[in-house]
C-alpha cells in the first residue's frame, strides 16, 4: 500500500443553507452526510497526512482503502454541522484554520466574492482537538502567497503556525496554501517554517511520488452528484474531465508535431 494513491478531498464550508455566492464551495450537511456514508458503505478508513506521509517514508503502513479527509478556511460550519457527521462515520479529518481570523469571519471573500461567513473560535478549534480530529494551518489572512513579498510570505507560514500551536497546545506541522497559490520559493518558505506537508489544489489523487509539501486535492464541490463524488474519489476525476484532459494531451501532442493550427 505504500505505493498507493490516495484520495485527498477538499472541503470547505458545511451548512444547510449554502450562501448563493459560495454555492460551489459549500456542500450541505445533507451532502456530507450521503458522501461520509458512502466512503463508510466500501470501507474507506480516513487517515491523517502524518500517516500518509509516515507510509510513504516506510514508517508506517496504510489500510486497503485509504481517504485523507480535508476542510479549508475553518468555518463555523464546518465544525456545527461537519463534525457530526465525521463522528457518526467513525472519520478523522485535518481543519486548516486562518490563524488572524480565529473567531472573526473570512475577510479575504469580500474581495472575491463580496461575503463574509463566521470563522470557528478558539473553543471550537479545541473542540475539534478534543475529538481527535487535526488542526492545521492556512495563513494568518489568507492571502495568494505568491502575490505578496517573500517577507510577507514568510511571516504569513511562520506566524500562522506558531499562534495556533501557542493557543492550542499542539505542534502544527501540516498547511494549506490559500486559494492553491505556491511556487518553489513558497514551497521552500513552507519547509523552512517546518512544515511536515503542505496542501495544494492540484486536482487528482495524490500518487507515491507526489511532493509532500504539494499534495494534490480533490475538490468537492457543493451541489455535484453522488456519482461525480464517486468518480472522483475512485479515480481523481469525473469520465466528462477525463474525456477533457485526454483531449487537451492530444492537442499538445499535435502542437508540438506541428500537426494542428488553432482555428
Amino acid at each position: 500500500m505504500r505505493r498507493a494513491s490516495v484520495p485527498i478531498l477538499m472541503y470547505h464550508e458545511v451548512t444547510p443553507r449554502p450562501t448563493l455566492a459560495f454555492r460551489r464551495w459549500t456542500v450541505t450537511a445533507a451532502e456530507l452526510r450521503e458522501q461520509m456514508e458512502w466512503l463508510a458503505s466500501e470501507r474507506y478508513t480516513a487517515i491523517t497526512t502524518d500517516r500518509l506521509l509516515d507510509a510513504r517514508q516506510d514508517r508506517a503502513t496504510l489500510p486497503p482503502r485509504p481517504v485523507v479527509i480535508t476542510f479549508d478556511d475553518g468555518f463555523r460550519g464546518c465544525v456545527e454541522y461537519g463534525m457530526p457527521i465525521l463522528q457518526q462515520y467513525g472519520f478523522t479529518a485535518t481543519f486548516y484554520l486562518v490563524g488572524g481570523a480565529i473567531g472573526d469571519t473570512s475577510r479575504w471573500l469580500v474581495a472575491e466574492l463580496g461575503i463574509e461567513l463566521p470563522v470557528a473560535d478558539w473553543r471550537e478549534a479545541r473542540a475539534l482537538l478534543d475529538a481527535g480530529f487535526t488542526c492545521g494551518a492556512h495563513t494568518m489572512s489568507h492571502p495568494r502567497l505568491t502575490r505578496v513579498s517573500p517577507e510577507t510570505c514568510r511571516e504569513e507560514l511562520f506566524r500562522s503556525r506558531e499562534v495556533l500551536e501557542q493557543a492550542l497546545g499542539v505542534p502544527v506541522r501540516h498547511l494549506a496554501y490559500p486559494f492553491g497559490s505556491y511556487n518553489a520559493d513558497v514551497r521552500a518558505v513552507a519547509e523552512e517554517c517546518g512544515y511536515r506537508t503542505a496542501c495544494s489544489t492540484r486536482p487528482g489523487l495524490s500518487g507515491p511520488n507526489d511532493d509532500p509539501l504539494a499534495l494534490r486535492r480533490i475538490t468537492v464541490a457543493g451541489g455535484e452528484s453522488l456519482k461525480n463524488f464517486v468518480m472522483r474519489t475512485r479515480f481523481g476525476h469525473t469520465p466528462a474531465e477525463l474525456l477533457r484532459n485526454g483531449l487537451d494531451r492530444a492537442r499538445r501532442r499535435l502542437y508540438t508535431a506541428g500537426r494542428w493550427t488553432r482555428p
